[in-house]
């Protein structure tokens, strides 16, 4: 049996129990008290309002929304303290909720999995959350899935802070991902997964039945129409509101910038679950 990371919950001989994965994500500030600032999440919200490019991840949303409003769904999906009041410290995650949404995330996957299907994956973090992209770009395509690559090399701007900058698409294990300067960027601009769906479009492919993705990439997909699992922080609203309104289909919860071993236990778990008969 695969032993526990250090410092990590037991694993049982099942594998990751929800109650055994909620723990470790609260011991490894994956989810309960994160490192992300309460006042970096609120000044997130208010900047998504104002539909700041760095905060509104390329979604188009169907309704007018408050700074209230958004508060308001951020408590329903993803724990938050509802008091607006309260700007001290650090910010919270729910790990039940944060469970409750790998669930639903593989439950997602393992309909594809069973479909074989198509994929595409994108990471606006590679330097943490490509640890769980990648084992599951390679799961399902072991299982069958097609996962695609369109418009590999595609440079065009994709990081906000400087207009000069611009960057290359590139993929590991076919998981898209920017470069910038020889090395890998954070970024939250949809423009990647634009260009990736024209790609599609103009070769006259069908649109993927997946998308499983964080950031711009997923935002772009989901006003895309397209069907998309993904992550967000406490202070990335724009999934979480564009899950409100049925844009995105799931949106899980989690500290998305910690060491990424510490993600293989959700790894594994979204794959146990991904794989475990019956979905049950």
């Amino acid at each position: 049996m695969t032993s526990s990371p250090p410092g990590s919950a037991p694993l049982t001989r099942a594998g990751w129990s929800p109650q055994h994965l909620r723990d470790y994500l609260v011991e490894n500030a994956i989810a309960g008290t994160v490192a992300t600032r309460r006042a970096d999440s609120l000044a997130k919200y208010q900047r998504m309002v104002a539909r700041d490019p760095q905060c509104h991840f390329g979604l188009e949303l169907s309704r007018h929304w408050t700074t209230d409003d958004v508060l308001a769904v951020m408590v329903l999906r993803c724990g938050v303290n509802g008091d607006p009041a309260a700007v001290q410290g650090p910010d919270f995650i729910d790990p039940e909720l944060t469970v409750d949404r790998l669930r639903a995330m593989a439950g997602r996957l393992r309909e594809v999995a069973a479909a074989r299907g198509t994929v595409l994956f994108g990471t606006g973090h590679p330097a943490g959350l490509l640890a769980i992209h990648a084992p599951l770009s390679r799961r399902l395509r072991a299982l069958g899935c097609r996962v695609l690559t369109p418009a590999s090399g595609w440079r065009g701007r994709a990081v906000f802070d400087d207009d000069q900058i611009y960057a290359e698409l590139r993929y590991f294990d076919r998981v898209a991902v920017i470069s910038v300067g020889g090395g890998l960027a954070h970024t939250h601009a949809p423009g990647p997964m634009e260009a990736m769906l024209a790609e599609l479009r103009a070769a006259r492919q069908p649109m993927p039945d997946l998308v499983v993705a964080d950031h711009g990439f997923a935002g772009a997909a989901g006003t895309a129409g397209i069907t998309v699992v993904g992550f967000a922080d406490c202070n990335d609203p724009a999934l979480f509101v564009g899950e409100a309104e049925g844009r995105i289909d799931v949106a899980v919860p989690l500290d998305d910038n910690v060491q990424p071993d510490l993600y293989e236990p959700v790894t594994a778990f979204l794959l146990q679950e991904m794989e475990r008969p019956g979905g049950q």
